[in-house]
């Protein structure tokens, strides 16, 4: 039997495990075991827009109304019918919330291979690929749990900031991250303040400026409500990390036509209410990184943006181990219990939640 996490597609904070038959192999597929997977808020965002950009497609259940998250994680071959890719492989990559998966790899290279069953091939491409880790390097080994809790969240700030440079900065001097708290926030934070080229502000809640301030990585932190006290004449792109429709209107009022870029990420606060009204300054727009990842592969060749991502989040997940702290977790009960809380907000943002079945 597979084991696997429903959740209600329209009421995301519903969710309860169920077990399925286990799928027989075809010829050409494998199965994989999953093992320790990280949770974070990225993944409530994957529910949150499960519709819209299609992260229900990835791990469809028969049962009308619900779907499996994606996570992101470490899962082992247990039984095989392709020769190149045979039982004890172990890979890295996008997984369901469940106990094991069947696949089909194709482009099969001792690196890794590209899941190709049917239903995955016209999703987007980056989340399809696998890399093998039996023979890790040791600096990518050493950050094991770091590459499932940062590194997808990572190279969304790296490829966001890479979108921001790509468009000369929009012409601003700075860049406002809503939601500075979140694994995302600081990551662009980190790779904008690299770059050099605008100051970075953060908007976080009371409760964790202390947290966000002792990152280092802002050149400003305020609270959500001190957004009156910035400069409105300074040019400024705003990062959304929160999807709060309050906290968007407020910088657009704020700002007015000086919000030169207003680009919608996350949804760490999606009970909030979204604004559907027109705004000052720049129309806010959804980034979707695998769109700039192709451009990127025309512009450089295939995967040299990754290969770079992957090269400077190893870098700076070595400097973290000082402001978060990871919490692993086994069993289904531990699963449930880690996801109702991820996603009523309740898990603390220096906590990284690394669990398995």
């Amino acid at each position: 039997m597979t084991t696997k996490l429903l959740v209600n597609r329209t009421a995301i904070n519903e969710a309860r495990l169920v077990e399925r038959p286990a799928a027989p192999l075809a010829e050409g597929e494998v199965r994989i075991t999953t093992g320790a997977f990280a949770l974070t808020a990225n993944n409530i965002s994957y529910a949150l827009s499960g519709e819209s950009i299609g992260y229900w497609r990835f791990f469809p259940d028969p049962e009308e109304g619900w779907g499996v998250v994606p996570v992101w994680g470490f899962g082992t071959v247990t039984e095989s019918r392709c020769a190149a890719v045979p039982v004890g492989t172990e890979i890295w990559g996008f997984l369901p919330m469940a106990s094991d998966l069947v696949m089909l790899p194709e482009r099969v290279t001792p690196g890794g291979f590209t899941d190709g069953v049917v239903h995955r091939r016209k999703l987007p491409y980056v989340y399809n690929l696998y890399a093998r880790t039996n023979d890790d390097p040791a600096p990518l080994a050493a950050v094991r749990d770091w590459r499932s809790l940062l590194f997808p969240l990572l190279t969304t700030a790296y490829v966001l900031d890479d979108y921001i440079a790509d468009n000369d900065g929009f012409g601003t001097a700075q860049v406002i991250i809503g939601s500075a708290s979140s694994k995302t926030g600081f990551g662009l934070a980190h790779y904008i303040r690299e770059r050099g080229e605008q100051q970075v502000i953060g908007l976080t809640s009371a409760r964790n400026i202390g947290f966000v301030e002792a990152l280092g990585l802002y050149d400003q932190v305020i609270a959500y409500d001190a957004i009156a006290t910035l400069d409105a004449s300074v040019p400024s792109v705003f990062v959304d990390m929160s999807g709060d429709g309050d906290v968007v209107a407020a910088i657009h009022h704020h700002f007015g036509d000086q919000m030169r870029a207003s680009i919608g990420v996350g949804a760490t606060h999606w009970q909030s209410p979204r604004t559907g009204k027109a705004l000052p300054g720049a129309k806010p727009s959804f980034f979707f990184a695998p769109a700039q990842i192709a451009k990127r592969d025309t512009d450089w060749g295939r995967g040299e943006l990754m290969r770079r991502a992957s090269q400077a989040n190893i870098a700076f997940c070595a400097t973290l181990g000082a402001h978060m702290q990871v919490i692993r977790a086994e069993g289904a009960a531990a699963i449930v219990d880690g996801y109702r809380a991820m996603v009523a907000g309740e898990t603390p943002p220096d906590r990284g939640l690394i669990l398995s079945f």
